[in-house]
This record gives structure tokens, sequence and C-alpha cells, in this order.
């Protein structure tokens, strides 16, 4: 089991691989029932990611920056959502993003060779 918190929103995933959601719900993100299949959550600051065991990737929530845009990830293991920004590691090592990018905070088309933890 694994949870996750927002800003006005907290995530978790049950033990059947669907996530339960509570708190604020003005933009969505706590529209998670019917997800399914899900192996890892985790919350922005008003949207809600959820990782599929087929390595694909779902989404709730405020999607004005764009962080919600994760239909077309594949082979993804891992991944994490800043206030307005999504992240994904892939299978190789890689990392894909979408959101806002006003910091540069999803510049990460060039790195490489990113593990999970405990995995060396």
């Amino acid at each position: 089991m694994e949870a996750s918190a927002g800003y006005l929103h907290t995530v978790g995933l049950q033990s059947d691989s669907t996530v339960a959601a509570v708190g604020l719900n003005k933009h969505g993100q706590c529209d998670v029932i019917g997800w399914s299949g899900i192996v890892a959550v985790a919350a922005g600051s008003y949207h809600t990611i959820g990782l599929k065991s087929d390595g694909t990737v779902i989404a709730a929530g405020w999607n004005k920056h764009g962080q919600c845009n994760v239909s077309g990830w594949r082979d993804i293991v891992a991944v994490a959502a800043g206030c307005a920004h999504t992240l994904g590691l892939q299978s190789d090592g890689t990392v894909v993003a979408v959101g806002d990018n006003e910091y540069g905070q999803c510049d990460v088309s060039e790195w490489r060779g990113i593990q999970l933890p405990g995995r060396y």
C-alpha cells in the first residue's frame, strides 16, 4: 500500500490495486473511482497520477499546464507529481515529464541511468 499527499487532497493505493482519494475535489483530482490495476500513485497540487501494472499512466484533475497529458506514456516503472508537473521513470532509466516548465522542472530529456531506490 502507498499514500501520497497533494495540496488539499490525499490519495492511497489499496491492496486490491484500486485508489482511494479524499479532500478537496475542485478540479476532479479525487475522481479515481474505477481506477484498477494501479501499482503506484502520486499527488500533485491539484492532480492525481496512477501507474498501471502494464506500464501505462492515468491522470485526473487540473490540467492547466498539461500535467495530466500522460496517456501516451509506456514502459513506466515509477511516477512522481510536482505542483503542476508530472514525471515518469521509464524502464530504460530515462525520464519523461509534462506540465509547467517555468523553472525548468521538466527539462529531463537528457537524463539517463535513473534508478529506483534499492536497485543498484
